[in-house]
C-alpha cells in the first residue's frame, strides 16, 4: 500500500481532502457547528432518523469535522475486531481524553497496545480478582445497610456515583489509602466531569482547568506512591499489582506508564460501571416480577446477610448476568465510539479515505428490530444460550470488541452481580406509576433528574 493510502497513528494524521466523502450520502448541517448540536440533544433519535433516510452508512458534520456514521453488526465487526488494523483507536479518541487521561489502554495502537494490554493482565487474573471482590462486597454491604436504613424516595444517581467512587478507591488503591483519599478522589471527579466538558481547552475557571489541576495532582500522588509501594511488595489492590507488573522482557512498568494506565483505568471503572448499576436499579424497579426472580436466585444462595461473597457464589447467579446484560443491550455505557481510519477502505460499496474520522454505535447496534425483537422491552432471556446462538457475534458490543475489548468486563460482571446480592436481599425498590426518567446519553449515559426510587426494606 503507497504513502498516500495509508497513515502512521504515531505520526499524527493528515485529514482526507474537501469533499473526498461527497459520494457518500448524508447531512453535514450547518457551517462550523453541523450537526453537533442536533447529536448532543437526542444522540439515539439522530442517528435512528439519518439511518432510515440514509442507510446504514452516511456523512455528518460533528465536533468541528466531516466524519461517517457506520451502523449495524457488520460495521461494528470491521472497525472492532479490525484484522487488517485500518483504524486508530488512538486517533480516535485521542481528541477528547488526551489532555486528562494521554496513553490510556483505549488511546494505544497495534503492537504498543498489545504489550501494554498483556503487562496490565496480571491485575485482572483470578488471583487478585478474588482480593479486590472481597474489598468491593464489604464496602457494597456497607453503602447498602445504609440504604435500607433510609427507607423512602431517593435519587439513585447520585447515590450510585459516591458508591462507585468509594469502591474505586478501595479496590484500586488500597484500603489504607489514608487521609490523603478525599483530595485523590476530588482531582478524579474533577478529570471525569472535563473529559466531557464542552470547552476543551483549559480557560481560567473551566471544567477542563479543573480537570488538567485534577490530572497534576493524580500524578504526583501515583508517582510519590510508586517505588513505596513496589518496595512493601505485597499489596493486593490493582494500584500495587500494577506497580510491579513487568514487560515480556521482564522490565517493570515505568513511572509514567503506571500513572497513566491507573487513571485511565479509574475512569473507565468509575463513570461506565455507575451509569449501567443506575440503569440496572431502574430495570428492576420497572420491571417487579424479574426484581423477584432475580432476588428468588440470590435468596438460593443460602446466605445470612452478613456472610461474605465468593466467586462461587456469583457464579451461580445466572439470571443476574443475563439481566445485567439486557440493561447493557438497553443503554449501552458507551453508545458511541470513535476510530480513524489510517488506510484507504471499502464498505457497502462505499469508497473511504485514510485520516476519515469513523464512527460506530453500539446504542444503535443494540436497539435494531431485525437482530433484537420488541427492543424496547426488557427481557433478560434474549441472553440464553438458545437465543444467543443465531445472533451475529457484533449484534452486543457493550464492552467493544478486537484488541480493545474492555480489559475490564470480568471485573464489571463482579462488581454488578455482588452489587445484586447485597441489594436484593436487603432491599426492595420501585419507581411511581408511569415514571420514565429522562436520560442524557452522550457520552456516557445518565438519569437528567437522578432516577427518582423508592426502597424499602426487604
Amino acid at each position: 500500500m503507497s504513502m498516500q493510502n495509508a497513515i502512521s497513528p504515531a505520526a499524527g494524521f493528515t485529514p482526507p481532502k474537501r469533499n473526498s466523502l461527497t459520494h457518500i450520502p448524508g447531512d453535514e448541517g450547518w457551517p462550523i457547528i453541523g450537526k453537533t448540536l442536533d447529536v448532543l440533544a437526542d444522540p439515539k433519535g439522530h442517528i435512528e432518523g439519518n439511518a432510515k433516510k440514509y442507510g446504514l452508512v452516511y456523512r455528518s458534520h460533528i465536533f468541528g469535522e466531516t466524519s461517517l456514521v457506520l451502523l449495524g453488526p457488520d460495521a461494528n465487526e470491521l472497525v472492532m475486531f479490525d484484522t487488517a488494523k485500518q483504524f486508530s483507536s488512538a486517533l480516535g479518541w485521542g481528541r477528547i481524553l488526551d489532555l486528562l487521561f494521554p496513553r490510556g489502554l483505549m488511546l494505544l495502537d497495534f503492537d504498543e497496545h498489545r504489550l501494554h494490554r498483556r503487562a496490565l493482565s496480571v491485575a485482572f487474573k483470578a488471583g487478585p480478582m478474588k482480593s479486590y471482590l472481597a474489598e468491593l462486597d464489604k464496602g457494597i454491604a456497607r453503602r447498602v445497610a445504609e440504604w435500607k436504613a433510609r427507607p423512602g424516595e431517593m435519587l439513585m444517581y447520585p447515590a450510585m456515583k459516591q458508591l462507585t467512587l468509594d469502591l474505586a478507591a478501595t479496590s484500586f488503591l488500597g484500603a489504607d489509602i489514608g487521609p490523603e483519599v478525599d483530595q485523590i478522589t476530588r482531582a478524579f471527579v474533577d478529570m471525569v466531569a472535563a473529559s466531557i466538558a464542552v470547552i476543551r481547552k483549559p480557560l481560567p475557571g473551566t471544567k477542563m482547568a479543573r480537570g488538567v489541576r485534577g490530572r497534576k495532582r493524580i500524578v504526583a500522588y501515583f508517582s510519590e506512591q510508586i517505588p513505596i509501594r513496589r518496595a512493601r511488595g505485597d499489596g493486593e489492590d490493582l494500584f500495587s499489582q500494577l506497580c510491579r507488573a513487568t514487560h515480556e522482557d521482564g522490565a517493570l512498568l515505568s513511572t509514567q506508564d503506571i500513572v497513566d494506565h491507573m487513571s485511565f483505568l479509574m475512569m473507565a471503572a468509575h463513570d461506565t460501571l455507575t451509569s449501567s448499576l443506575t440503569s440496572f436499579v431502574g430495570e428492576l424497579a420497572a420491571h417487579p416480577d424479574w426484581q423477584q426472580k432475580l432476588r428468588d436466585e440470590v435468596l438460593g444462595l443460602g446466605l445470612g446477610v452478613d456472610a461474605p461473597t465468593t466467586p462461587e457464589h456469583l457464579e451461580a447467579l445466572p439470571l443476574t448476568e443475563m439481566a445485567f446484560k439486557e440493561t447493557l443491550r438497553i443503554m449501552p455505557p458507551v453508545p458511541s465510539m470513535p476510530r480513524r481510519a489510517i488506510r484507504d477502505f471499502t464498505f457497502r460499496g462505499y469508497a473511504v479515505p485514510a485520516g476519515t474520522m469513523i464512527g460506530v454505535n453500539p446504542m444503535f447496534t443494540h436497539h435494531m428490530p431485525e437482530v433484537w425483537p420488541e427492543p424496547d422491552k426488557f427481557d433478560p432471556l434474549r441472553f440464553t444460550e438458545e437465543a444467543q446462538r443465531g445472533r451475529h457475534r457484533f449484534a452486543w458490543v457493550p464492552f467493544g470488541g478486537g484488541a480493545h475489548m474492555c480489559i475490564g468486563l470480568h471485573f464489571a460482571y463482579m462488581q454488578a452481580k455482588c452489587f445484586a446480592r447485597r441489594f436484593l436481599q436487603n432491599i426492595e425498590v420501585s419507581v411511581a406509576p408511569g415514571y420514565r426518567p429522562e436520560w442524557q446519553v452522550w457520552p456516557i449515559p445518565k438519569p437528567r433528574d437522578g432516577l427518582r426510587v423508592t426502597l424499602k426494606p426487604v
